[in-house]
């Protein structure tokens, strides 16, 4: 293998990786079904850290052309095999796919202690503390979503980040976390006084509720998302084939 990372080119380290794994992975050999080389000696070979070569191959396998599998190696997925991940959209992508310009009116992060239910979902002692953020979000006009979500420890997400960004962009450039897969519940409700301030309607007002679990390749949870949508501005959208 004669891939080679320029330490001196303004690409970004990550970002040389990912190119040379994509070309890597066209090889006969690994469309062949042979493991590509692991973490250690793939850095090794390409002078750079674990750490920044696995933000290159989480990368691939979020796209779904990797495939990795405890104590079997990554390898080159399949071509008709689609990632999970592509069954499901963050906030920002189903607003641009729709067409709809975003506005951030609201954003507050910070450090809590977690309740029952979080430390039941994150698998954590309850005196260990989470990040919390809340986002109201929505047209430029008007807002139309309030957002509350908790992320487990691990993540490595601190109030530093640039949340501005598209959250789970931050998550795989930033922390080497990739989103794989959400589980999600729909319910409906009544604004309470908070959260009608927060969307500007009147308390008592009807409000579907969104709730998100997501979680990375490796099934570990890192998300606990609750979105609280105006009704009037909300449509899920199921399609099922047989």
């Amino acid at each position: 293998m004669q891939y080679k990372i320029d330490p001196k080119s303004s690409v970004p380290l990550h970002l040389q990786a990912e190119q040379i794994l994509r070309a890597l992975i066209e090889e006969e050999q690994y469309q062949s079904g042979k493991n590509i080389p692991n973490e250690v000696e793939l850095a090794e070979i390409l002078g750079i850290s674990r750490t920044t070569l696995r933000m290159a191959i989480h990368k691939l396998v979020f796209e779904g052309l990797l495939v990795r599998k405890k104590r079997a190696g990554t390898k080159v997925a399949p071509r008709v095999v689609s990632s999970r991940s592509n069954n499901w959209l963050s906030f920002s992508q189903e607003m641009r796919l729709r067409g709809i310009p975003i506005k951030n009116f609201e954003l507050h992060v910070g450090w809590e202690l977690p309740d029952e239910k979080l430390t039941s979902f994150f698998n954590i002692q309850k005196d260990t503390f989470v990040l919390k953020m809340e986002r109201v979000r929505g047209r430029p006009e008007e807002p139309f979503v309030f957002f509350i979500s908790y992320f487990h420890p691990s993540v490595g997400l601190t109030p530093d980040d640039d949340f501005t960004r598209p959250l789970y962009e931050v998550l795989e450039q930033e922390h080497a976390v990739v989103a794989t897969l959400s589980k999600e519940e729909i319910s409906a409700t009544s604004a309470t006084e908070r959260i009608a301030k927060k969307l500007n309607v009147n308390v008592g007002s009807p409000i579907l509720v969104r709730k998100r679990f997501v979680y990375d390749q490796q099934d570990q949870a890192i998300e606990y998302n609750i979105g609280y949508y105006k009704a009037d501005s909300f449509i899920y959208t199921l399609e099922s084939t047989r």
